[in-house]
């Protein structure tokens, strides 16, 4: 937990950029797994974390702005509940270490907002995200769950992306610490990626690692040597020599705050001639990205940056052809390229993606573009000192999509589907960094975690 005068600071804030009404907060829930008393690890909500920073389940907030009063809704644990769980604080005196001075039990919540819904004023939330806030809120509002999710306050999501998107320097401190636990793991899995194991064995390990360091996944692993699969969830592949293992994957510390890194590993310490060829391709426009990354610029602009690069490099190879600015401009890339460059990050891996991505990423006058490729970018604004973003340019070769293409004959001016085909069980390669937007440029916040060919080899290799 931060000092208090963080969260106080960032509720001030609120209250100013929200005009007026009331601002409601709606915490998660404990999520039975397969019967009541076995739960899914519990994760707080992200916002509710980053104005309220209390890390424990039934709890709701009120914000009235018009008043400037601030209220925690929940209740005590029970001498029942105590004998399972040990003593735990009050709930006051949890909130005494983040300035709110006004607590009440769960039961006085619906007076609360049927009092400002019978006086008329507006009630402010957050799209809700899981299932269960849809029937909250519909208790709470009298506002049908099949329509409440539209009635979320869009004053409200700007206001929270304004702040969330523009990381402090506490923030950074916990964000380093993500990024220390995911060195360890990237680390652990260089040297443990053996032919002969199997990719259970590695994620396993990665795992155990984030926990052992007082963390957590920020995501479901992806270790697979079937990297052109995105998000590839499945473990049970037997690595052999030859072989190439995407390792994507992200820890959180203790606050939640996420790192989100990819290596690509040889299975037995080497590339072959082709894959050291689309490696160096993919390493050249993460490279190129990251030194176009500084305040004022457009994150869809170094997208396309990117893009280009890897076409040109695909051009060398000899699976494009022809102009490859104009090649890019429709798309053709996206064969190879089918995703957005990268993304926010912080207290979410997709930093605020359940506040809307068009929110949080676009703005009024920069809209998503449908291309496929670019319809997949969740960045595209300008960005700005104290964004946390990623950069995570790749190549995935994807059988079923070379054949769609190919059949429809599509943008074959640029693409050489004669030589693509000898690529078509090659895989994937992606290189993913976290990079922190500065006042004059960036800095990669894990710099250190290699990615050089030569690095990377001698790595995997001893």
């Amino acid at each position: 937990m931060f000092d208090k005068k963080i969260y106080i600071e960032r509720r001030n804030r609120l209250k100013k950029d929200v005009d007026s009404g009331v601002i409601l907060f709606l915490g998660n829930e404990e999520s039975p797994s397969n019967y009541p008393d076995i739960h899914f690890p519990f994760r707080q909500d992200s916002s509710f974390l980053y104005f309220f920073g209390l890390d424990f389940p039934s709890l709701y907030a009120v914000i009235d702005i018009d008043s400037g009063s601030e209220t925690v809704f929940g209740n005590d644990p029970s001498v029942e509940t105590i004998v399972w769980t040990g003593t735990q604080p009050t709930l006051k005196s949890k909130c005494q270490k983040i300035g709110i001075a006004h607590t009440a039990p769960l039961d006085r919540l619906t007076d609360v907002l049927q009092k400002a819904i019978k006086q008329k004023r507006r009630i402010h939330f957050l799209p809700p995200y899981r299932p269960e806030h849809l029937i909250t809120l519909e208790k709470l509002l009298g506002i049908h769950n099949s329509i409440v999710a539209g009635k979320a306050s869009v004053e409200l999501i700007k206001a929270v992306a304004a702040q969330r998107s523009i990381k402090s320097e506490a923030e950074i401190g916990e964000i380093n610490k993500a990024v220390e636990i995911i060195y360890q793991m990237q680390m652990a899995a260089f040297k443990n990626s053996r032919p002969g194991k199997y990719e259970m064995e590695i994620a396993g390990l990665m795992e155990g690692i984030a926990i052992s360091m007082g963390g957590a996944l920020a995501f479901t692993t992806i270790f697979s040597i079937h990297g052109q699969t995105l998000h590839n969830p499945y473990y049970f592949n037997r690595m052999k020599k030859g072989d190439m293992a995407v390792n994507d994957s992200g820890a959180e510390a203790d606050m939640h705050y996420a790192s989100d890194i990819t290596r690509t590993i040889p299975i037995g310490g080497k590339f072959s001639s082709r894959q050291r060829e689309i490696y160096q391709l993919v390493y050249n426009a993460q490279i190129t990205a990251i030194k176009a990354v500084k305040p004022g610029v457009k994150f869809r602009d170094i997208h396309v940056l990117a893009c280009t690069k890897l076409a040109e490099g695909l051009k060398e190879v000899g699976l494009m052809k022809g102009n490859i600015n104009e090649a890019v401009a429709e798309g053709a890339h996206a064969l190879f390229f089918q995703c957005g460059l990268g993304h926010m990050l912080g207290l979410d891996v997709h930093d605020m993606e359940g506040l809307g991505e068009d929110y949080v990423g676009y703005t009024d006058i920069i809209k998503r573009n449908p291309q496929f490729g670019l319809r997949s970018l969740r960045l595209a604004k300008e960005l700005q000192p104290g964004f946390l973003i990623t950069i995570e340019p790749g190549i995935y070769l994807i059988p079923e999509l070379i054949d769609l293409w190919k059949k429809q004959n599509k943008l074959s001016q640029y693409i050489n589907y004669k030589m693509v085909e000898k690529y078509r069980d090659f895989g994937g390669i992606r290189i993913e960094d976290d990079i922190l937007v500065t006042e004059t440029g960036c800095k990669n916040l894990s710099a250190k975690i290699p990615k050089k060919i030569d690095d990377v080899e001698k790595l995997a290799g001893d």
